[in-house]
């Protein structure tokens, strides 16, 4: 089994919540883009424009959320998942009927950073304005004429969510602004460098890391938005993933990891430690691919500088492979490891280190030494999608083994991945595995 490890901005991903709902935002992908007509009397500094909004929306990822699986481009309808109801996003093509092409610059701004429609209600944080708000005049321009100008206008009406009345009112939202959105752009950090503040902003902002990486509080907010709040990138539980520590943290973070092994991460979706899985494939595949190398290296060296926080304080890993080469003897001689001879071994290696980027290691893999194995689980259960990097679909994608392993077996196996090779994690339990297998049942079926 292939175990994934999700090292990055987030990442979409998608939760509810009482109050106000967090998720995984909107990306957008500059393939999506609209030609414009070559008898267009827009002129080369307004293509300019609308080339670099193509570029920062790619950055925000606004496909993953505004483009439902074969629909059209940016018009909405992809359900999300709430204990209470589904939710579904907007038509955000320039249609003037069902999507924004009846707004203007400043109703997009008020929208993209306030959480507020040109009508006036509110949007569901799903949407993950608090991040966008930390975004740039002049981007946000950039992203205006984009959205105006380079995208195809579809016809689709927005669908009403299926959350029952009183809790689908949006009026509390106004209260839940008030105390956790915070307002204004970016502004760069005194002395620190230029690559630094954009790695900042474009983690902060567009890349929206923190809404999948960063612990909510009790008003189901993050409970840090920028690195001066120790809960910042520290890792989360979200629709059923536990989204990574991006910290320094040397177990569950990214303190073993080089500058260069997460601009790869970013580029390719694998390194020597681990390959993205979950919503990640998403955002490798339709955003972060697509940044340019310097903004790329960038973030890299932001989510480098950031301290250690989070993780459960054990010691820093160190590979010992003995135990576990004599339970993988002949016979192998426990459940987990008969399992893990029979479905896991050929790709992922008797020693655990498995053949990186191609397969990722489960030795020290940042995911397995996490605490909470949900992702572990999940990504057994269900598997991933493919990683498509420059139009060429990874060749050996995690399959899932749902209908392969029951419960006790996937308890089994995952107990001897997080105990194997000096990992030293807990045990996973038959009834974890079913309660998942359950809550991700409807979701495996749409696929």
């Amino acid at each position: 089994m292939k175990t994934i490890h999700t090292a990055s901005m987030l990442p979409v991903a998608r939760a509810a919540v009482r109050v106000a709902f967090a998720a995984l935002a909107c990306a957008v992908v500059p393939q999506f883009a609209h030609a414009q007509d070559p008898a267009s009397s827009t002129t080369s500094a307004d293509q300019a424009l609308i080339q670099r909004g193509a570029y920062l929306a790619a950055a925000g990822d606004c496909a993953a959320c505004h483009t439902a699986p074969h629909g059209k481009p940016f018009a909405g309808g992809l359900p999300m998942s709430t204990p209470l109801g589904h939710i579904y996003t907007t038509n955000i093509t320039p249609d003037p009927d069902t999507g924004i092409g009846g707004y203007t610059q400043d109703d997009f701004a008020r929208a993209l950073r306030e959480g507020v429609a040109k009508d006036g209600h509110n949007l569901y944080p799903a949407m993950p304005y608090p991040s966008y708000a930390k975004v740039r005049d002049d981007d946000v321009a950039a992203l205006y004429a984009y959205f105006m100008h380079g995208v195809q206008p579809v016809k689709q009406a927005n669908r009403d969510s299926d959350i029952k009345w009183p809790m689908n009112m949006r009026w509390p939202l106004k209260i839940w602004n008030v105390f956790f959105l915070k307002k204004g752009p970016y502004q760069d950090k005194p002395g620190k460098d230029a690559a630094w503040n954009r790695g900042a902003y474009l983690v902060q902002g567009l890349g929206h890391c923190g809404s999948c990486h960063t612990p909510r509080g009790v008003g189901f907010n993050e409970q840090a938005l920028d690195e001066s709040g120790n809960a910042f990138l520290t890792g989360a539980l979200l629709d059923n993933w536990y989204a990574s520590n991006l910290t320094g943290e040397h177990n569950t973070g990214l303190g073993r990891w080089s500058e260069a092994d997460l601009a790869q991460f970013l580029k390719t979706g694998a390194n020597q430690h681990a390959s993205a899985f979950g919503a990640m494939t998403s955002v490798i595949n339709n955003s972060t691919q697509a940044l340019n190398d310097a903004d790329v290296q960038a973030m890299s060296a932001y989510l480098k500088s950031l301290p250690p926080a989070g993780g459960d304080g054990a010691p820093a890993y160190a590979y010992d492979p003995q135990a576990t080469k004599v339970s993988l003897g002949r016979p192998a001689n426990d459940a987990g490891a008969r399992v893990y001879t029979a479905f896991c071994m050929h790709c992922h290696g008797a020693d655990g280190r498995g053949f990186a980027p191609m397969f990722a290691p489960l030795a020290g893999n940042p995911n397995v030494l996490e605490k909470d194995a949900s992702s572990l689980i999940n990504v057994t259960l269900n598997g991933t999608g493919d990683l498509v990097i420059q139009g060429v679909p990874a060749p050996y994608p995690m399959p899932a083994y749902r209908d392969q392993l029951n419960d006790q077996q996937i308890a089994d196996v995952l107990s001897f991945i997080r105990t194997g090779w000096n990992n030293k994690q807990g045990t996973v339990s038959a009834a974890d595995v079913a309660k998942l297998r359950s809550a991700t049942q409807s979701s495996e079926a749409a696929r």
